[in-house]
């Protein structure tokens, strides 16, 4: 099969050939038809995340299950399927608990093993791990529910309990925060968009955003213009500056998500303990979302609440996926999502 990969961190991604995946005894092979160029992908290339060399990146993907394997009991081939980027072993007890997102044994196409800038990708667990699509959704905006706008949903919904009327601070415009950006919209927050570059945060308040703030230091812009800080705010970039301003941005009382990776020397950020006490704020970790809680996601897109396609900005070929996942170096590179649309 095609498939994009690189031999070692930082060497250029190339288009060439790939052997075929083996089906897993508990899982599919699925064909690839569409399949987003995330920042997790870049972390990996970067080398700030370890993972088996030469290597196919890609995690967020949709298409058609190709191969079945024999301990797969839900699914059939021609099924049209995403998948979450953290996929369970499907027996431990955090996956009968229905937390496969922090399942010890997970797997994750693009990082435990090849990835989705192929043709053919293989899912372990099937029964556990595959989304069945609306007929009505394309694979293209399919694409983006795996890793960015499910994690994001999660985040906003589960983590940050974000209500009707409160303030929701969202910390970076790429992907992820995009889709916060659009989910707080949709469940009536009011929305502070914050990045450092200004055709970012336009195209937070094309999605609704009531506020932005184009700022490498934005606490006292947020807190102004949220009359002492948001209720809720997410660092969707990963980085020790934005999850120490996501912090300072909430008032009294307020939820952090962390949903940005933090890698390698950037893991460990120093923030403010002082105020998570005094201010009673609470600290979440968000790291995906399950396969079983997508349905209310589904069902948001499907009657049009949550626009999913306004997430992606552009679509290429399998041949320029080396170059977009490379650009992704610039903080300031294009805005909103990125899908690779195969052949």
């Amino acid at each position: 099969m095609r498939a994009v990969s690189y031999p070692a961190p930082r060497t250029l991604p190339a288009v060439g050939w790939w052997p075929d995946p083996d089906c897993p005894h508990d899982g599919v092979v699925v064909r690839v038809g569409a399949t987003g160029v995330c920042r997790s992908d870049w972390h990996a290339w970067m080398g700030h995340d370890p993972v088996p060399r030469p290597h196919v990146p890609g995690h967020e993907l949709a298409g058609t299950v190709a191969a079945v394997g024999a301990g797969v009991h839900r699914w059939a081939v021609g099924d049209r399927v995403t998948v979450p980027f953290v996929c369970g072993c499907g027996v431990c007890d955090y996956c009968r608990a229905g937390d496969t997102q922090v399942c010890p044994d997970q797997t994750q196409p693009g990082f435990t093993g090849p990835g989705s800038f192929a043709e053919l990708v293989a899912v372990h667990a099937a029964d556990t791990n595959l989304v069945r699509l609306p007929d009505a959704l394309d694979l293209v905006t399919a694409a983006s529910l795996g890793c960015r706008l499910a994690t994001a949903y999660r985040a906003v919904v589960t983590h940050a309990r974000v209500a009707r009327g409160e303030w929701l601070a969202v910390h970076g415009c790429g992907g992820v925060g995009l889709s916060a950006v659009l989910v707080g919209v949709a469940l009536g927050a009011r929305v502070v968009a914050v990045d450092v570059s200004s055709g970012a945060a336009q195209r937070a308040v094309e999605l609704g955003a009531a506020v932005t703030v184009v700022d490498a230091d934005p606490v006292g812009a947020v807190l102004e213009a949220t009359g002492g800080g948001a209720h809720a705010s997410l660092d969707a970039v990963g980085s020790p500056v934005t999850a120490v301003a996501s912090v300072g941005s909430l008032r009294r009382r307020g939820r952090h998500v962390q949903v940005g990776l933090l890698l390698g020397e950037q893991s460990s950020p120093l923030l403010p303990m002082d105020r998570v006490v005094a201010h009673e704020l609470t600290i979440h970790g968000s790291h995906g979302m399950p396969a079983h809680q997508y349905g209310d996601l589904l069902r948001l897109v499907a009657d049009g609440t949550l626009d999913a396609a306004r997430l992606v900005g552009r679509v290429i070929g399998l041949e320029d996926a080396p170059a977009a996942l490379t650009a992704m170096s610039d903080p300031a590179g294009p805005a909103g999502m990125t899908v690779v649309r195969m052949p």
